[in-house]
Protein backbone atom coordinates (compact mmCIF):
# COMPACT_ATOMS: atom_id res chain seq x y z
CA UNK A 1 0.00 0.00 0.00
CA UNK A 2 2.77 2.74 0.95
CA UNK A 3 4.74 1.47 -2.52
CA UNK A 4 1.89 2.53 -4.31
CA UNK A 5 0.98 5.80 -2.08
CA UNK A 6 4.47 6.54 -2.96
CA UNK A 7 4.44 5.93 -6.61
CA UNK A 8 1.03 7.54 -6.91
CA UNK A 9 3.07 10.84 -5.51
CA UNK A 10 6.00 10.37 -7.76
CA UNK A 11 3.80 9.81 -10.71
CA UNK A 12 1.70 13.14 -9.78
CA UNK A 13 4.87 15.24 -8.75
CA UNK A 14 6.44 14.28 -12.57
CA UNK A 15 3.27 15.18 -14.17
CA UNK A 16 3.43 18.80 -12.78
CA UNK A 17 7.43 18.79 -13.98
CA UNK A 18 6.19 18.10 -16.97
CA UNK A 19 3.47 20.75 -17.41
CA UNK A 20 5.72 23.27 -15.95
CA UNK A 21 7.97 22.39 -18.55
CA UNK A 22 5.59 22.64 -21.49
CA UNK A 23 4.06 25.57 -20.53
CA UNK A 24 7.70 27.04 -20.31
CA UNK A 25 8.58 26.29 -23.53
CA UNK A 26 5.04 27.29 -24.89
CA UNK A 27 5.65 30.84 -23.15
CA UNK A 28 9.39 31.08 -24.23
CA UNK A 29 8.41 30.63 -27.81
CA UNK A 30 5.13 31.93 -28.33
CA UNK A 31 4.73 35.07 -25.96
CA UNK A 32 5.63 38.25 -28.16
CA UNK A 33 7.83 39.51 -25.27
CA UNK A 34 10.60 37.88 -25.76
CA UNK A 35 11.17 39.74 -29.30
CA UNK A 36 13.10 38.77 -32.38
CA UNK A 37 15.83 37.41 -33.95
CA UNK A 38 18.37 38.38 -36.66
CA UNK A 39 18.59 36.73 -40.24
CA UNK A 40 21.11 35.01 -42.10
CA UNK A 41 21.78 38.26 -43.67
CA UNK A 42 21.68 40.31 -40.28
CA UNK A 43 24.37 37.85 -38.54
CA UNK A 44 26.68 38.28 -41.54
CA UNK A 45 26.42 41.83 -40.99
CA UNK A 46 27.07 41.43 -37.27
CA UNK A 47 30.23 38.81 -37.97
CA UNK A 48 32.10 41.85 -39.16
CA UNK A 49 32.01 43.74 -35.88
CA UNK A 50 34.87 43.87 -33.95
CA UNK A 51 32.39 43.35 -30.62
CA UNK A 52 31.07 39.96 -32.33
CA UNK A 53 32.84 36.34 -31.67
CA UNK A 54 31.95 32.98 -31.84
CA UNK A 55 28.66 33.91 -32.93
CA UNK A 56 27.48 36.39 -29.61
CA UNK A 57 28.65 40.00 -28.81
CA UNK A 58 31.53 40.73 -26.33
CA UNK A 59 32.73 43.07 -24.24
CA UNK A 60 36.10 44.69 -24.72
CA UNK A 61 37.74 43.56 -21.72
CA UNK A 62 36.70 39.89 -19.47
CA UNK A 63 33.57 39.84 -17.71
CA UNK A 64 33.31 37.44 -15.31
CA UNK A 65 30.75 37.46 -12.43
CA UNK A 66 31.99 36.40 -9.16
CA UNK A 67 29.22 33.99 -7.50
CA UNK A 68 28.74 30.35 -8.29
CA UNK A 69 25.42 28.37 -9.43
CA UNK A 70 24.53 27.72 -6.20
CA UNK A 71 25.12 31.38 -5.00
CA UNK A 72 22.75 32.05 -8.36
CA UNK A 73 19.98 30.23 -7.56
CA UNK A 74 19.83 31.79 -3.75
CA UNK A 75 20.23 34.65 -5.34
CA UNK A 76 16.79 34.33 -7.10
CA UNK A 77 15.39 33.09 -3.64
CA UNK A 78 16.72 35.97 -1.98
CA UNK A 79 15.73 38.49 -5.06
CA UNK A 80 11.61 37.28 -4.20
CA UNK A 81 11.64 37.39 -0.72
CA UNK A 82 11.57 40.32 1.67
CA UNK A 83 14.68 42.66 2.76
CA UNK A 84 14.29 45.38 4.79
CA UNK A 85 13.87 49.05 2.98
CA UNK A 86 14.24 47.70 -0.26
CA UNK A 87 10.85 49.28 -1.65
CA UNK A 88 9.59 52.99 -0.09
CA UNK A 89 6.99 52.17 2.27
CA UNK A 90 4.39 53.82 -0.09
CA UNK A 91 4.51 55.24 -3.89
CA UNK A 92 7.32 57.83 -4.48
CA UNK A 93 6.16 61.66 -5.43
CA UNK A 94 5.70 62.28 -9.36
CA UNK A 95 4.86 65.37 -10.99
CA UNK A 96 2.60 65.10 -13.70
CA UNK A 97 2.44 67.40 -16.79
CA UNK A 98 -0.86 68.09 -18.93
CA UNK A 99 -0.30 66.57 -22.66
CA UNK A 100 -0.99 70.29 -24.13
CA UNK A 101 1.90 71.53 -22.43
CA UNK A 102 4.28 68.74 -23.46
CA UNK A 103 3.61 68.94 -27.09
CA UNK A 104 4.20 72.23 -27.63
CA UNK A 105 7.63 73.05 -25.83
CA UNK A 106 9.97 74.26 -28.32
CA UNK A 107 12.63 76.33 -26.25
CA UNK A 108 16.30 75.91 -27.53
CA UNK A 109 16.90 74.99 -24.13
CA UNK A 110 16.92 71.28 -23.74
CA UNK A 111 14.66 70.01 -21.32
CA UNK A 112 14.69 66.47 -19.92
CA UNK A 113 11.15 64.44 -17.64
CA UNK A 114 12.90 61.32 -15.72
CA UNK A 115 9.63 58.44 -15.73
CA UNK A 116 12.07 56.83 -12.90
CA UNK A 117 14.55 54.21 -13.59
CA UNK A 118 16.44 54.76 -16.82
CA UNK A 119 13.61 56.64 -18.89
CA UNK A 120 13.34 59.76 -20.16
CA UNK A 121 11.66 62.55 -22.29
CA UNK A 122 14.79 64.96 -23.92
CA UNK A 123 12.76 68.11 -25.46
CA UNK A 124 14.67 70.89 -27.23
CA UNK A 125 13.42 73.16 -30.82
CA UNK A 126 10.96 71.27 -31.23
CA UNK A 127 11.65 67.69 -31.49
CA UNK A 128 11.04 65.12 -29.19
CA UNK A 129 14.08 61.77 -27.86
CA UNK A 130 12.48 59.14 -25.94
CA UNK A 131 15.18 57.24 -24.16
CA UNK A 132 15.11 53.73 -22.43
CA UNK A 133 11.08 54.36 -22.66
CA UNK A 134 10.39 51.69 -20.22
CA UNK A 135 6.94 52.91 -19.16
CA UNK A 136 5.37 49.04 -17.73
CA UNK A 137 4.37 48.11 -14.14
CA UNK A 138 7.11 45.19 -14.03
CA UNK A 139 10.09 44.88 -15.81
CA UNK A 140 10.17 40.73 -16.87
CA UNK A 141 7.92 39.42 -19.54
CA UNK A 142 5.40 38.45 -17.08
CA UNK A 143 4.06 40.35 -14.16
CA UNK A 144 4.67 37.46 -11.78
CA UNK A 145 8.56 37.24 -12.96
CA UNK A 146 8.67 40.95 -11.25
CA UNK A 147 8.36 42.90 -8.71
CA UNK A 148 5.73 46.27 -9.66
CA UNK A 149 7.31 49.69 -9.92
CA UNK A 150 7.59 52.25 -7.01
CA UNK A 151 5.30 54.90 -7.99
CA UNK A 152 1.51 54.80 -8.70
CA UNK A 153 1.67 56.87 -12.02
CA UNK A 154 3.72 58.54 -14.75
CA UNK A 155 4.69 61.84 -15.43
CA UNK A 156 2.66 61.72 -18.28
CA UNK A 157 1.34 58.74 -19.92
CA UNK A 158 2.46 57.34 -23.07
CA UNK A 159 -1.27 57.88 -25.00
CA UNK A 160 -1.01 61.20 -23.60
CA UNK A 161 2.64 61.55 -25.11
CA UNK A 162 3.08 63.71 -28.29
CA UNK A 163 4.53 62.58 -31.48
CA UNK A 164 8.33 61.06 -31.37
CA UNK A 165 11.14 61.92 -33.18
CA UNK A 166 13.28 59.50 -32.38
CA UNK A 167 13.88 56.84 -29.77
CA UNK A 168 17.09 55.90 -28.36
CA UNK A 169 17.67 52.30 -26.66
CA UNK A 170 20.93 51.01 -24.55
CA UNK A 171 20.27 47.50 -24.35
CA UNK A 172 17.35 44.76 -24.56
CA UNK A 173 17.07 44.19 -20.92
CA UNK A 174 13.58 44.07 -19.49
CA UNK A 175 14.02 47.39 -17.76
CA UNK A 176 14.91 49.28 -20.48
CA UNK A 177 12.96 47.31 -23.63
CA UNK A 178 9.35 46.89 -22.60
CA UNK A 179 6.93 45.36 -25.45
CA UNK A 180 3.93 46.92 -23.89
CA UNK A 181 5.45 50.64 -24.33
CA UNK A 182 6.93 49.88 -27.58
CA UNK A 183 3.39 48.50 -28.41
CA UNK A 184 1.62 51.99 -27.29
CA UNK A 185 4.47 54.11 -28.51
CA UNK A 186 5.11 52.80 -32.68
CA UNK A 187 2.33 54.35 -34.12
CA UNK A 188 3.74 57.84 -32.73
CA UNK A 189 7.51 57.53 -33.44
CA UNK A 190 9.88 58.33 -36.22
CA UNK A 191 12.94 56.49 -36.11
CA UNK A 192 14.24 53.93 -33.87
CA UNK A 193 18.25 54.24 -32.87
CA UNK A 194 19.65 50.50 -30.93
CA UNK A 195 22.52 48.90 -30.46
CA UNK A 196 23.47 46.15 -33.23
CA UNK A 197 20.64 43.27 -33.13
CA UNK A 198 18.26 45.19 -31.14
CA UNK A 199 15.95 46.58 -33.83
CA UNK A 200 15.37 42.55 -34.88
CA UNK A 201 12.82 42.69 -31.35
CA UNK A 202 11.54 46.01 -33.07
CA UNK A 203 10.60 44.71 -35.96
CA UNK A 204 9.46 41.37 -34.68
CA UNK A 205 6.80 43.56 -32.91
CA UNK A 206 5.56 45.23 -36.08
CA UNK A 207 7.87 48.34 -36.77
CA UNK A 208 9.13 49.06 -40.48
CA UNK A 209 12.58 48.08 -41.07
CA UNK A 210 12.61 51.13 -42.36
CA UNK A 211 12.13 53.25 -39.48
CA UNK A 212 14.84 51.00 -37.53
CA UNK A 213 18.73 51.64 -37.33
CA UNK A 214 21.39 49.73 -35.81
CA UNK A 215 24.69 51.36 -35.15
CA UNK A 216 27.88 49.38 -33.55
CA UNK A 217 30.07 50.93 -30.91
CA UNK A 218 31.59 54.65 -32.46
CA UNK A 219 29.08 54.68 -35.47
CA UNK A 220 27.73 57.96 -35.73
CA UNK A 221 24.83 59.03 -37.38
CA UNK A 222 22.95 62.52 -38.31
CA UNK A 223 19.42 63.13 -37.78
CA UNK A 224 18.27 66.52 -38.46
CA UNK A 225 19.61 68.77 -36.41
CA UNK A 226 21.47 65.99 -33.86
CA UNK A 227 24.09 63.69 -33.47
CA UNK A 228 23.61 60.38 -32.17
CA UNK A 229 26.77 58.32 -31.49
CA UNK A 230 26.93 54.51 -30.24
CA UNK A 231 29.14 54.34 -27.73
CA UNK A 232 30.54 51.28 -25.80
CA UNK A 233 29.09 50.11 -22.75
CA UNK A 234 30.36 46.89 -20.16
CA UNK A 235 27.15 44.73 -19.76
CA UNK A 236 25.48 41.99 -21.76
CA UNK A 237 22.14 41.27 -22.54
CA UNK A 238 19.14 38.60 -23.77
CA UNK A 239 15.26 38.48 -23.15
CA UNK A 240 15.15 34.68 -22.89
CA UNK A 241 16.33 31.39 -23.11
CA UNK A 242 19.72 30.66 -24.99
CA UNK A 243 20.02 34.52 -26.47
CA UNK A 244 22.23 35.69 -24.30
CA UNK A 245 24.75 38.00 -25.79
CA UNK A 246 23.19 37.99 -29.01
CA UNK A 247 22.21 42.08 -29.20
CA UNK A 248 24.77 44.90 -28.44
CA UNK A 249 24.48 46.76 -25.46
CA UNK A 250 25.63 50.65 -25.29
CA UNK A 251 25.82 53.89 -23.99
CA UNK A 252 24.74 56.84 -26.44
CA UNK A 253 26.34 60.28 -27.22
CA UNK A 254 23.27 62.66 -28.11
CA UNK A 255 25.04 66.26 -29.09
CA UNK A 256 23.31 69.37 -31.61
CA UNK A 257 25.30 72.73 -31.94
CA UNK A 258 24.62 73.70 -28.46
CA UNK A 259 24.90 70.82 -26.34
CA UNK A 260 26.44 67.83 -25.49
CA UNK A 261 24.26 64.75 -23.26
CA UNK A 262 25.45 61.33 -22.77
CA UNK A 263 23.95 58.39 -21.95
CA UNK A 264 25.24 55.49 -20.18
CA UNK A 265 22.75 52.77 -20.38
CA UNK A 266 23.80 49.88 -17.84
CA UNK A 267 27.99 49.23 -17.70
CA UNK A 268 30.39 48.27 -15.21
CA UNK A 269 33.00 50.90 -14.23
CA UNK A 270 36.07 50.58 -17.21
CA UNK A 271 38.11 53.13 -19.44
CA UNK A 272 35.68 53.46 -21.67
CA UNK A 273 34.19 55.83 -19.77
CA UNK A 274 37.53 58.13 -20.31
CA UNK A 275 37.75 57.45 -23.95
CA UNK A 276 34.19 58.85 -24.64
CA UNK A 277 34.83 61.71 -22.53
CA UNK A 278 38.45 62.14 -24.48
CA UNK A 279 36.42 61.70 -27.86
CA UNK A 280 32.61 64.04 -27.24
CA UNK A 281 33.40 65.19 -23.62
CA UNK A 282 33.06 67.85 -22.18
CA UNK A 283 29.24 67.36 -21.64
CA UNK A 284 26.92 69.73 -20.41
CA UNK A 285 24.75 66.93 -18.82
CA UNK A 286 25.87 63.25 -18.18
CA UNK A 287 23.08 60.52 -16.96
CA UNK A 288 24.64 57.66 -15.23
CA UNK A 289 23.91 54.56 -13.89
CA UNK A 290 23.40 54.05 -9.91
CA UNK A 291 21.63 51.61 -9.14
CA UNK A 292 21.09 47.69 -9.14
CA UNK A 293 24.29 46.77 -8.17
CA UNK A 294 26.43 44.37 -5.80
CA UNK A 295 30.07 43.35 -5.39
CA UNK A 296 29.17 40.14 -6.78
CA UNK A 297 28.40 42.10 -10.21
CA UNK A 298 30.27 45.62 -10.22
CA UNK A 299 31.33 44.44 -12.93
CA UNK A 300 28.19 44.98 -15.40
CA UNK A 301 26.69 47.49 -12.89
CA UNK A 302 29.35 50.23 -11.07
CA UNK A 303 29.02 50.93 -7.60
CA UNK A 304 26.99 54.64 -6.92
CA UNK A 305 30.65 55.98 -5.82
CA UNK A 306 32.14 54.50 -9.24
CA UNK A 307 29.50 56.47 -10.81
CA UNK A 308 30.67 59.99 -9.78
CA UNK A 309 34.51 58.58 -10.73
CA UNK A 310 32.78 58.02 -14.41
CA UNK A 311 31.24 61.54 -14.31
CA UNK A 312 34.97 62.94 -14.23
CA UNK A 313 36.28 60.61 -16.75
CA UNK A 314 33.12 62.34 -18.80
CA UNK A 315 34.34 65.53 -18.37
CA UNK A 316 30.76 66.25 -17.23
CA UNK A 317 29.68 69.32 -16.21
CA UNK A 318 26.76 68.11 -14.34
CA UNK A 319 25.35 64.39 -13.38
CA UNK A 320 22.16 62.53 -12.98
CA UNK A 321 21.82 59.18 -11.32
CA UNK A 322 20.10 56.71 -12.82
CA UNK A 323 19.03 53.16 -13.02
CA UNK A 324 17.06 54.12 -9.42
CA UNK A 325 13.76 54.78 -7.96
CA UNK A 326 11.52 52.18 -9.87
CA UNK A 327 12.34 48.98 -9.25
CA UNK A 328 13.59 46.61 -7.13
CA UNK A 329 16.51 44.39 -8.94
CA UNK A 330 19.08 43.80 -6.44
CA UNK A 331 19.62 43.83 -2.72
CA UNK A 332 20.43 47.19 -1.25
CA UNK A 333 17.82 49.51 0.17
CA UNK A 334 15.75 51.57 -2.47
CA UNK A 335 17.60 54.65 -0.87
CA UNK A 336 21.24 53.36 -0.77
CA UNK A 337 22.04 54.28 -4.74
CA UNK A 338 21.27 57.95 -4.14
CA UNK A 339 22.57 58.56 -0.79
CA UNK A 340 26.04 57.19 -1.71
CA UNK A 341 26.44 59.04 -4.91
CA UNK A 342 25.11 62.39 -3.41
CA UNK A 343 28.12 61.74 -0.78
CA UNK A 344 30.78 61.39 -3.15
CA UNK A 345 29.73 63.94 -5.60
CA UNK A 346 30.03 66.08 -2.73
CA UNK A 347 33.46 64.77 -1.77
CA UNK A 348 34.84 65.25 -5.53
CA UNK A 349 33.07 68.85 -6.17
CA UNK A 350 30.86 67.52 -9.22
CA UNK A 351 27.44 69.09 -9.31
CA UNK A 352 24.64 66.66 -9.32
CA UNK A 353 21.02 66.69 -10.81
CA UNK A 354 18.35 64.41 -7.84
CA UNK A 355 14.98 65.37 -9.53
CA UNK A 356 11.98 64.02 -8.00
CA UNK A 357 10.71 61.54 -11.27
CA UNK A 358 8.91 64.06 -13.12
CA UNK A 359 10.49 67.06 -12.11
CA UNK A 360 12.43 68.81 -14.77
CA UNK A 361 15.92 69.53 -15.64
CA UNK A 362 17.05 72.22 -17.96
CA UNK A 363 20.18 72.05 -19.80
CA UNK A 364 21.01 75.76 -18.76
CA UNK A 365 23.18 76.68 -16.15
CA UNK A 366 21.33 80.05 -15.97
CA UNK A 367 18.31 77.71 -14.95
CA UNK A 368 19.79 75.49 -11.98
CA UNK A 369 18.83 72.34 -11.47
CA UNK A 370 17.11 70.28 -9.13
CA UNK A 371 18.83 68.73 -6.21
CA UNK A 372 16.72 67.82 -3.37
CA UNK A 373 16.90 64.83 -0.96
CA UNK A 374 13.23 64.67 -1.63
CA UNK A 375 13.56 60.73 -0.89
CA UNK A 376 14.48 61.83 3.17
CA UNK A 377 10.62 63.25 3.07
Amino acid sequence: MLKRILKMIGLIIGSILVLIIIVGVLFVNFSPEFGGKATDEKLELYSKSTNYKTDKFVNKEEVRLSFTTGQYVEMIFKFFGTQPNAVPDKSIPVIHYDSTEVATYNSDIPRLIWFGHSAFLLQVNGKNILIDPMFGEVPAPHPWLGKSRFSKSLPIEIEKLPQIDAVILSHDHYDHLDYGSIIKLRSKVKQFFTPLGVGNHLIEWGIAESKVKELDWWDEVQYGDFTFACTPAQHFSGRGIGDNAATLWASWVIKNKDNSIFFSGDSGYNTHFKKIGDKYGPFNFAMIECGQYNEQWKQIHMMPEETVLAGIDLKADLIMPIHWAAFKLAFHTWTDPIERVTKKAKEMNLPIATPKIGEPIFIDKKSGFPHSEWWKK
